[in-house]
């Protein structure tokens, strides 16, 4: 066999069913044999940078390794953003990419890049293959790398001459990964110490992420917070953990987060830190954070322990086996698992609540204008009945969708939290909707991010995948023109994206000052789509986006001066947060002014 051809074989062995592949003559020998498989399907991407993303949709929605490939030297280097971003989100991701003849490597050859060494800071581990004989390892262990302990990318980087030479492969071979040993449960210690303190604590709080979702413990965390009857709230990139209509939930913290959240996370005595890092988004001024409790931080990942947070209790462990654990010395201690009518430390509860129902999200409807979160609110009322992922982009609508729609289950919420990549929203929920067909796929998208990929409304079009994607056009760069108007007098500087000579028509009256036109942008695609400027067309325009089976564009017009609330200020406190904007200027109320109460 070809190495290209045992390189299909042995993606076909890992489970491999789709890979996103833009072609080019460095891996040209591969995307032959993939015309054989039987089993894979091939999608072709635009760019290299949407295959990627795709990629990480699949992943992000079925835990398993996303697949992408592209060519050597440009084709690999516009893939590096999307490996970077699985880095940073702790994704499964096998990125491959064609290289230029070994005897040419070092040379500056046509189209060669470092791609090896230009990506060590941002893989689990990196391959570069010389020997085709050496695939079929390479292969497994890449998966094994991949999808276990905590996830992340790996990069196969194979030269045309490994591709194309002959040889007689051994699939059933050892891998051979010295000193890769993941964590297991906590110790027997550990779990009795976890024990104590969740019995002698007053104010108790779980701040649980991402390391949930990617460790299947979604629903042992449910029955661990039932029976401690301690409130949780997550992280961004753990939305769904926990159901977000649990009487328990918290939904999210952090710099947009609940005020609820933020507030009983730092003034917990005991926070129950479980498969997170404390990333400044969350924690605002480190030192501050939490500054009031015990922490006890349970992570699979030796980096993360005391990384951004020194904690009283770190704990290398496999959250899942160690939660189990956990609920099995919970039950043999008589702590009954409940759902509702909650009796420990009933004061604290109390607080809880009124921080919930003083300061829930919420916004002021507009007597004529669509605003974004009415937008989220609506769709998120009209999907109740339904199994529905939602992908953003990066910016003002990334934090909506997660503040104004309620996820119950994980998996469901795939954004771009860690890198922040813009262009992440289309793509990615085409890779979801190739994952799962049956469910439905919407991006919630800005203006800005959209059209940084908007090119794959091709793949979707071509390929019959009916991803679909709601824009909250408010034609500048949303977030950026929020932290304009807090920290610049709202001096516009190049956020404004539509055409400057055309002007801006706050109220969408002039057609032709909305710029550019996503609606005819998608007629050229042969997608359907439609713009919606009035109150009274929203509901029947997104009733129409659902009941379609094929991919669809629904631009809706915004306002601009909406503001995420509430906001920390970067390197600030849950103290420093503002709750109310001003009219007219960018400050806002601050929590002191409008007397928060506080358990401490």
């Amino acid at each position: 066999m070809s190495g290209a051809d045992v390189l299909v074989k042995c993606m076909e062995r890992e489970g491999v069913d789709s890979i996103f592949a833009y072609p080019g003559g460095a891996s040209m020998p591969i995307h032959q044999a993939l015309t054989r498989s039987e089993t894979i399907r091939t999608i072709l991407p635009r760019h290299e940078q949407g295959g990627s993303f795709a990629a990480e949709g699949y992943a992000r929605a079925t835990g398993r390794a996303g697949v992408c490939m592209a060519t050597s030297g440009p084709g690999a280097t516009n893939l590096v953003t999307g490996i970077a971003d699985a880095f940073l989100d702790s994704t499964p991701l096998i990125a491959i990419t064609g290289q230029v003849p070994t005897f040419m490597i070092g040379r500056g050859a046509f189209q060669e890049t470092d791609v090896f060494g230009m990506t060590a800071p941002v893989v689990k581990h990196s391959y570069l293959i010389t020997d085709p004989a050496d695939i079929p390892r390479i292969v497994k262990e890449a998966f094994h790398l991949a999808q276990s302990g905590r996830p992340g990318p790996v990069l196969i980087d194979i030269p045309k001459d490994v591709q194309e030479m002959q040889v007689v492969p051994e699939f059933d071979v050892e891998m051979d990964l010295p000193g890769y040993r993941q964590p297991g449960c906590a110790s027997d210690e550990q779990i009795e110490t976890i024990l104590e303190l969740i019995k002698n604590a007053e104010r108790p709080m779980i701040y649980s992420g991402g390391g949930i979702i990617s460790g299947d413990a979604s629903k042992i965390l449910l029955e661990f917070a039932e029976r401690t009857q301690i409130p949780v709230a997550t992280t961004l990139m753990g939305v769904g953990a926990f159901p977000e209509r649990h009487e328990l939930s918290l939904k999210w913290l952090g710099m947009h987060g609940l005020v609820a959240a933020n507030n009983a996370v730092n003034e917990a005595d005991l926070l129950l830190a479980i498969g997170v890092r404390f990333d400044d988004r969350v924690t605002g001024k480190v030192a501050a954070f939490a500054e009031h409790g015990t922490i006890v931080h349970i992570d699979i990942d030796n980096v993360e322990i005391n990384k951004n947070k020194v904690v009283q209790h770190p704990i290398l462990a496999n959250i899942k086996p160690t939660l189990e654990a956990l609920n099995k010395r919970l039950a043999e201690e008589g702590f009954e698992r409940k759902s509702t009518g909650f009796d420990r430390n009933p004061d604290w509860y109390s607080l809880i609540q009124e921080w919930k129902t003083r300061f829930p999200f919420t916004y002021t409807e507009h007597p004529t204008a669509i605003l974004p979160q009415e937008v989220v609110s609506t769709l998120n009322e009209l999907t109740a009945d339904r199994d529905v992922f939602i992908t953003t982009g990066v910016g003002q609508h990334q934090m909506w969708a997660a503040q104004f729609y309620d996820f119950d289950e994980p998996r469901r919420l795939v954004t771009s939290s860690g890198l922040g990549s813009m262009g992440y929203g289309y793509p990615a929920a085409v890779g979801v909707k190739v994952a799962c067909p049956d469910a439905e796929v919407i991006d919630i998208d800005g203006d800005g991010s959209f059209l940084m990929n908007v090119q794959e409304l091709a793949m979707a079009k071509v390929e019959g995948i009916a991803a679909k994607a709601i824009i909250l056009n408010n034609q500048h760069l949303g977030m950026v023109v929020q932290w304009e108007d807090l920290k610049y007098d709202s001096n516009r500087a190049h956020t404004f994206l539509a055409d400057p000579n055309r002007g801006y028509d706050s109220e969408y009256q002039d057609m032709t000052r909305i710029y550019p036109d996503f609606v005819k942008m998608a007629e050229a695609f042969d997608v359907k789509s439609e713009r919606v400027i009035k109150k009274e067309d929203l509901v029947p325009a997104l009733k129409r986006m659902l009941e379609s089976d094929e991919p669809y564009v629904l631009d809706i017009m915004v306002p601009y001066t909406e503001h995420v609330l509430p906001m920390i200020p970067g390197g600030m406190t849950y103290k420093d947060v503002i709750l109310e904007r001003y009219a007219g200027d960018g400050e806002g109320k601050s929590a002191s002014e409008l007397d928060i109460p506080s358990a401490l």
